[in-house]
């Protein structure tokens, strides 16, 4: 019989703890790191498609932060420092879906198909929905606006309408790190 003071009860209680432990401080397998599950299923796949940084040489300005639920409060993407050059690359091949202002900043989406689409923001471009892009081809300048600093520019990444971490398909997510218990 398993009460509250077995051993099998108190094994799986332990289990339980740990997974939650691992989960809430693991960037890797955190809420933070992948906010849903087609993200975790897919991490792999993704770090796999040789997709190239939006602006290199650069700095990580703000990290990804997925928020609890659909409404919450989060970042929904990376801030990226632009160290050199203001110039602004297609991450992977895809098609302008959107470009316009958007709360006053300008806005650049590109779907790569598969489900996955980026935005850059604040861009200035002049490239137009439709336009055909291939990997690290020029898509305009950081412009000034939205929530970063001057020289800064947002990278949202979406999987299936769903924000995920950018690093998943940058290769830059560190594996969870399991700490010893009690």
């Amino acid at each position: 019989m398993r009460t509250p003071t077995s051993a099998p009860f108190r094994r799986r209680r332990a289990v339980a703890v740990l997974a939650v432990a691992i989960a809430l401080t693991s960037p890797a397998v955190s809420a933070q790191a992948v906010p849903d599950a087609v993200a975790a299923r897919h991490a792999v796949a993704l770090a796999d498609r040789g997709w190239v940084w939006p602006s290199t040489p650069l700095r990580l300005v703000r990290p990804f932060h997925a928020p609890a639920h659909a409404y919450g409060a989060g970042h929904r993407g990376i801030d990226l420092e632009a160290v050199h050059s203001l110039e602004l690359r297609s991450p992977a091949a895809g098609t302008v879906a959107f470009v316009g202002p958007v709360a006053g900043r300008g806005i650049l989406t590109i779907d790569h198909g598969d489900g996955l689409a980026t935005t850059l923001e604040p861009i200035d471009t002049d490239l137009r929905p439709g336009a055909m892009l291939r990997a690290g081809d020029a898509v305009g300048t950081v412009a000034l606006g939205g929530h970063a600093a001057a020289g800064v520019v947002h990278f949202g990444v979406r999987l299936h309408g769903e924000y995920i971490n950018p690093m998943l398909l940058l290769g830059g997510v560190p594996r969870a790190v399991l700490l010893p218990c009690c």
